[in-house]
């Protein structure tokens, strides 16, 4: 049988001894076109003519030079030409394409990478063989194509050819790095091209000691005051943005793997060096920085956060471990948690200590004198709530708003370290109220000694403590006028155990005296405790016996249901419009020998329409909750619905009977499910009056928005009945039902308790008002608040405020509907 490869070699040289160039040439670009010139036969033909004689090599460039320059080809030909050209006219000494390689070139570095058969690396190498150097864009392309998934031989070869710049450009932090290396130039040029190789998941002990001597070399001080402001730079946006191809990650977003594997390197490095809270620091900002999420692309670059964690489990010290257990709360990515949890888990291990305690313990307290207080030479640093507070007084002492002239020009440092102090501080409340929200299911007692330490008189965590109820002893306790007192405002002596309280279990008439007492103190809760939802079991959850249906039939925003799983430590995977199956999401309680799931599916069936650029569905429905023992084997659904089954058995597996579940584990995992459907539900959107897409949720829509109150909106109304008659609009207002009635001059309008959505006279006209930013502070006002933490509410007080006074507001968008 003929070989058609030998064949076609055959046929080209004996074109070329016949030097029958014009059909040489078009033989050569045929078979390039059709198979890429990575194609082992085509590459020996071209191979075979780039060995013929000069003269006729020179013929055949010249010949396709011509026909580039004509410009008639494709722009897939044109590379093919440019690239002919360069391979069989290497070494001729002519450049007869040079201009439109360079331009061809130019274009290239607008490109994130390419397709390594494209074989660009050819024209590059003819650039460089011409002594001419490629541009940093170009640079930046080939080494991201050399990094990439399929690693081609030729482009590693020439990516190593390719020593400068240093790291590669459109990344401000490597631009700041590129273009402002310290003294000793070299040394520091030699470090950064060395942090480059981190290509591990960790450090050699080869590349530690290298790194060290580098380190030496430089001086640790100096290295770390370098290095930490370049860290602080990475994420923002690109200097050189690139051009974007339909359905292609945002590559804008997205770290340069190139630079990322620098990150990793410096990361390492600063590990290395004598512990200090500016390395900590900067570390724990550089793990959530590459954590987050970049559309098509998910987290923008694991890697590199998880090499700043390895960092931080390598740094001794409470700085470091106060960041790995404030990251502990707010790291949601699995692997990277995985890494965290491990870190933690060694250094409990080490001193002997559960991983709670080390939690405990990690908590700095960041050089605050009292619980929530820091003097300083020209002012205070105060917690208010939940976020740290720099007030200033002058020269004479007087309170001043802004930071005096003298301090900024003679105590920079000493004020650089206050605003990273309140940075720090208010980034810790916040993991730290997270992780106080998720103790009601964790079985968490104490020593009455150890909680005081740790909780109670805690400068930082004491904050929160103090605005919590415990139980000392099963006394229910509250701390006021600077002791523990009980409802009565007696004083509680020290005890043995305490706990966190919780309202299940107890008299409605002893939960609504804590309220009382904490509204008599003027206590505002860091989360609802005593105002918490109670979900007690219903008849219809006893009829179904082994589920509940009560969070069925909702759609919901699967990207912000999928964030808010994740933060209240549930497991979910965002599900993709394909043919596959998804667990549930769930989340195990491993003191309670209990797996909870939640049963959702894909909605929609138009691509791009339902679902996002990288094929994940927009919207999910939402059904059953269900509690299974915590080893049993998950339950599976198609990703766009059809149901739950176990594998091949073809049925759900059977769930515990509701009713033998814990009461506080039902009552907590129901108001999760609850707060999923009260956050992402699309009924929340004011836009969406319409239905959405097609108005295939328009019934939805409706009967969300306006319809029955859920058990965190019914405690939205008892509050609001208490809270609307103090403020400065209680004539105008009134609760009726599932409505705040706001009287304004133009209209009566009546505002959901559960949506925040909007009706007005006459004939119950919708009015859509989209909220601005991050929502209003309810008790930004001056009016007190029981807890903190529920947007909704602070939604429907700021849009009650604006439409009493109706006739004042401004928004053309607004007036228009009036």
């Amino acid at each position: 049988m003929t070989d058609p490869g030998a064949e076609d070699l055959r046929t080209v040289e004996r074109l070329a001894a016949d030097g029958d160039i014009g059909k040489l040439a078009k033989k050569l670009v045929r078979a390039a076109t059709l198979s890429g010139l990575r194609n082992p036969s085509v590459a020996e033909q071209v191979a075979a003519v780039a060995k013929r004689p000069e003269d006729e090599r020179l013929r055949l460039v010249t010949a396709w030079a011509d026909r580039c320059r004509r410009g008639t080809d494709t722009e897939e030909v044109q590379d093919l030409l440019l690239m002919l050209a360069d391979l069989v006219g290497r070494g001729l000494g002519g450049e007869l394409l040079a201009d439109m390689r360079i331009a061809r070139l130019e274009a290239l570095g607008r490109r994130h990478s390419y397709w390594y058969a494209e074989r660009l690396d050819v024209l590059a190498e003819a650039e460089l063989a011409s002594g001419r150097a490629l541009s940093p864009a170009v640079v930046a392309v080939f080494r991201r194509t050399a990094v990439g998934t399929y690693r081609d031989p030729a482009v590693v070869a020439l990516a190593k050819k390719l020593t400068e710049p240093v790291l590669n450009a459109g990344e401000e932090w490597a631009d700041r790095a590129i273009a402002g290396l310290p003294e000793p130039a070299e040394a520091w040029q030699r470090l950064l091209r060395f942090s480059t190789t981190a290509t591990a998941a960790r450090p050699s002990a080869q590349w530690e000691t290298a790194g060290r001597a580098l380190i030496e070399e430089i001086g640790a001080d100096a290295v770390r005051e370098t290095v930490l402001p370049w860290i602080a730079l990475v994420g923002r946006p690109r200097t050189l943005p690139l051009e974007r191809a339909e359905y292609e990650p945002d590559v804008n977003a997205a770290y340069d793997p190139y630079n990322a594997n620098a990150l990793r390197g410096l990361a390492w490095l600063l590990s290395i060096l004598p512990p200090h809270q500016d390395t900590a620091r900067g570390l724990g900002v550089l793990v959530e920085t590459s954590l987050r999420k970049v559309a098509g692309l998910g987290p923008r670059n694991p890697k590199v956060a998880n090499a700043a964690v390895l960092a931080l489990s390598r740094i001794e010290g409470e700085a470091a471990l106060a960041e790995l257990a404030r990251l502990a709360s707010r790291v949601v990515f699995k692997g990277t948690l995985k890494q965290i949890d491990a870190a933690l888990e060694t250094r409990a291990a080490a001193m002997g200590l559960s991983r709670e305690e080390i939690e405990e313990l990690a908590v700095p307290g960041y050089g605050l004198t009292g619980v929530g207080r820091r003097a300083h030479a020209h002012g205070e640093l105060t917690v208010l709530g939940s976020k740290a507070v720099l007030s200033w007084r002058n020269a004479a002492g007087k309170a001043v708003k802004a930071v005096p002239a003298a301090v900024k020009r003679d105590h920079a440092e000493e004020l650089k370290e206050l605003k990273a102090a309140a940075k720090d501080i208010d980034k810790m409340l916040s993991a730290l109220g997270e992780r106080l929200d998720r103790q009601f299911l964790a079985r968490r007692t104490w020593t009455y000694t150890a909680w005081r330490e740790r909780y109670l008189d805690h400068p930082l965590v004491g904050t929160l403590a103090r605005r919590l109820l415990w139980t000392v002893d099963g006394q229910a306790c509250g701390y006021a006028d600077g002791e523990l007192r009980t409802l009565t405002d007696d004083p509680v002596p020290a005890g043995a155990e305490v706990e966190l309280w919780h309202p299940v279990g107890r008299e409605p008439a002893a939960i609504v005296a804590w309220r009382d007492w904490l509204e008599r103190h003027a206590i505002t809760q860091p989360f609802k405790q005593a105002h918490r939802e109670v979900y007690l079991l219903t008849d219809a959850e006893r009829n179904t016996r082994t589920y509940s249906n009560r969070f069925a039939a909702h759609i919901l925003r699967q990207h912000q249901f999928h964030a808010l799983a994740a933060a209240r430590g549930w497991q979910n995977k965002l599900r993709l419009m394909v043919d596959d199956s998804y667990p549930p999401a769930t989340r195990e309680l491993p003191q309670w020998g209990l797996r909870a799931e939640f049963w959702v599916e894909g909605v929609g069936d138009d691509y791009g329409e339902d679902t996002t650029e990288s094929g994940s569905y927009l919207r999910i429905g939402t059904d059953q909750v269900r509690f299974y023992p915590i080893g049993a084997p998950e339950n599976w659904a198609h990703a766009g619905g059809g149901g739950y089954e176990q594998g091949w058995r073809g049925a759900p597996a059977e769930g515990l009977p509701i009713a033998e579940i814990p009461a506080l584990v039902l009552s907590e995992v129901l108001r999760d499910a609850d707060l999923f459907v009260g956050v992402a539900s699309v009924g929340n959107d004011p836009t969406w009056q319409d239905g959405g897409p097609r108005g295939h949720f328009r019934d939805y829509w409706h009967s969300y928005g306006f319809g029955e109150l859920s058990q965190s909106a019914e405690t939205r109304r008892d509050l609001l009945t208490r809270l609307i008659p103090r403020l400065a609009i209680a004539s105008r207002c009134t609760i009726d039902g599932r409505f705040l009635h706001v009287k304004g001059e133009l209209h009566t309008y009546k505002i959901h308790l559960g949506s925040g959505n909007i009706l007005m006279t006459p004939n119950d006209a919708y009015l859509c008002i989209v909220p601005k930013g991050g929502g209003t502070d309810p008790a930004a006002d001056g009016g007190y608040l029981p807890f903190e933490g529920d947007r909704t509410l602070a939604l429907i007080l700021s849009k009650a405020m604006m439409l009493a006074d109706d006739t004042g507001i401004t928004d053309r968008t607004i007036i228009s509907q009036l």
